[in-house]
């Protein structure tokens, strides 16, 4: 595994983290085994090896006083920013770091994988003279909730500078995929096994998604704190009811909305909600 250090860079990992969830509102406060749902996270990133320096981007709203709070609490360091523009908070948060390499993770993976975290950044860091961008979700292999998007800080930069439009802001890498032109771009795929993206769901927009994380995480933590996506899915094969928790969720994400602006994202990608159309 690349380290690094070795390579003299400055690894950012920053974790985009609000309480105005338009789905399930505070949800990152949520109660896993009586701490935080995000709080919960972090320690999974933190398990990484090459996650650098991690920050907690919250926002300025005042309902985000209380993440602010137990970061200072719980020793994370907190960036608060804009309220809509997620690019914004991701370029303020290297900028101030001088992060070389910005990682990005958003804060409804609470079941994030560290070594699936360490693949997609060594694998970056293993050719970075190729790529500007890497990811393992453009597209997606991986059962959702193990996102992880790793770029040079100069594409950030310039993705800032550049995208103008709300899904780019808001979404902090569409920009990137929609211009292959300008950036090399790289993914990582879930090795020996089928694309699991649209079948299976390890992050929280829903209440049954809670429901499922924190039954997970009481099955598999005290025995297993690091536990893996091999894990859950042997829990989940051993135990159909808890899988059944949140399966009417799988395949839901947020690119149904924007299918119409994103040339490189197929409907095959997203479930249309019958309630939605």
């Amino acid at each position: 595994m690349p380290n690094a250090a070795e390579r003299h860079l400055k690894i950012v990992t920053v974790i985009q983290t609000r309480m105005g969830s338009s789905r399930l509102p505070g949800k990152v406060m949520m109660p896993i085994l009586d701490r935080p749902l995000f709080v919960r996270q972090v320690e999974r990133v933190r398990a990484a090896s090459l996650t650098g320096t991690i920050v907690v981007a919250a926002t300025v709203d005042p309902a985000d006083d209380i993440i602010a709070a137990t970061c200072e609490q719980e020793g994370i360091l907190c960036y608060r920013g804009d309220v809509a523009d997620l690019l914004d908070r991701h370029y303020q948060v290297g900028l101030q770091h001088a992060a070389d390499v910005v990682i990005k993770i958003p804060s409804d993976c609470p079941l994030i994988d560290p070594a699936v975290i360490d693949k997609v950044i060594g694998f970056y860091l293993d050719n970075k003279a190729q790529y500007d961008y890497v990811s393992n979700l453009h597209p997606a292999s991986y059962p959702d909730g193990n996102d992880v998007e790793v770029m040079s800080f100069a594409a950030l930069e310039e993705t800032w500078k550049q995208a103008d439009k709300q899904l780019e802001r808001e979404h902090t890498t569409p920009y990137i995929w929609e211009h292959p032109e300008r950036f090399r771009i790289g993914n990582v795929v879930m090795e020996g096994h089928p694309d699991y993206s649209m079948d299976f769901r390890f992050t929280i927009d829903y209440q049954e998604d809670y429901l499922f994380i924190k039954a997970v995480y009481e099955a598999l933590y005290e025995t297993n704190p690091q536990f893996t996506v091999t894990d859950i899915l042997v829990l989940l094969a051993e135990r159909e009811e808890m899988y059944a928790i949140n399966r009417q969720w799988a395949g839901v994400n947020w690119y149904r909305h924007h299918l119409d602006e994103l040339k490189t994202i197929t409907p095959q990608q997203t479930k249309i909600l019958t309630t939605e159309i």
